[in-house]
């Protein structure tokens, strides 16, 4: 675990007892699903600005939702941080959050990145693109998701497991856009052109199509920005064999995933826990949080990763984020039922 040293150690304050029952002015308490050095970089500007101290306790999400909920009403959680949409909705539905009112969240957040309630928001987007090799693939042949069903792909497509929490937020998305019936057929559309049965994770999706198992794949845009930027040569290489789509630019827009946060519905210091949700809304919060996975601001005119810059500007899936939480047991039906493991 690592902790900036601005930032105390959670684990070592609950060893006082007295801290459940006592609300420090000058704290906030972090349960973060977020593993990435540049995160201590948000809690240092956020103490800097505002003179409160951030204690931190990282840990997976599940372990994290489990943990407030054992503490019950002492527990000293404030903020609980977490990746896709998918995620904070079982936290929600697990009643970890509390619905918050903010002005400044308000103006500064688009409305596709707010809880209707309030309970959690959205502060980086991560985009579900499609993979190609251009050796095979002429990227004008390919536009949408849809397109990943066509017969022509059929035994061309890598794609990771439907227990994949990015896939099931994709065919929740597709749920929305397309009704039940049509979100299953696209489904089974991408069961019968897979090229293998689903393995690993969206890096080796990417690997896959430059290696040659396959000639497209689907991933999140940030693990093909690694590869790019990574010091192991090998992985350069394995980037500079494949090239990126950006599906349904034409229509609705690629799909958009988030790494968001809420208020603990116990949280001891619920004034902080704000404070530190409407600074992640800042230009220069929003900068540093998205930096840390070559993610996408959620704040327009952000400065981001130059790759990013390189690729222009987006047109996003404007779907509320609520709405890939509230289709997710659906989108795990509809994917059992395609038979897609």
């Amino acid at each position: 675990m690592r902790h900036h040293r601005l930032v105390a150690p959670l684990a070592a304050v609950l060893a006082g007892s007295a801290f459940a029952t006592t609300v420090a002015a000058n704290e906030v308490n972090l349960y973060s699903a977020r593993h990435y050095d540049v995160d201590e970089q948000l809690y240092q500007a956020f103490t800097e600005r505002t003179g409160i101290k951030i204690n931190l306790l990282e840990g997976d999400s599940d372990q994290l939702i489990e943990r407030i909920q054992r503490e019950g009403v002492a527990s000293p959680a404030d903020v609980m941080i977490t990746v896709d949409a998918g995620r904070l909705w079982r936290a929600e539905q697990e009643g970890i959050f509390q619905g918050v009112e903010s002005e400044v969240l308000a103006e500064r957040l688009p409305e596709s990145m707010r809880h209707p309630e309030g309970k959690w928001f959205g502060f980086s987007q991560r985009v579900r693109a499609i993979f190609y090799n251009p050796e095979n693939v002429d990227p004008s042949e390919i536009s949408t998701y849809e397109d990943l069903t066509d017969p022509r792909w059929q035994g061309e497509v890598c794609i990771r497991s439907s227990n994949n929490i990015y896939n099931q937020s994709l065919m929740a998305a597709m749920i929305e856009h397309h009704g039940v019936e049509g979100a299953e057929e696209w489904a089974k559309g991408i069961v019968n052109n897979m090229a293998r049965q689903p393995e690993g994770g969206d890096t080796d999706q990417i690997r896959a199509v430059a290696a040659g198992e396959c000639d497209l794949a689907v991933a999140n845009h940030y693990y093909y920005v690694r590869l790019i930027n990574s010091d192991n040569e090998a992985d350069r290489e394995v980037a500079a064999k494949v090239g990126i789509l950006f599906p349904n630019q034409d229509d609705r827009g690629i799909h958009v995933n988030v790494g968001g946060a809420g208020v603990v519905a116990t949280a001891p210091n619920r004034e902080n826990a704000i404070r530190f949700l409407e600074f992640l809304a800042s230009d220069e919060a929003q900068e540093i949080f998205a930096a840390g996975n070559y993610e996408y601001p959620v704040v327009s005119g952000v400065n981001m990763d130059e790759t990013l810059k390189s690729w222009g500007e987006l047109k996003m899936d404007e779907l509320n984020i609520s709405i890939l939480g509230e289709n997710n047991p659906e989108a795990v039906r509809v994917s059992d039922r395609a038979g897609w493991r």
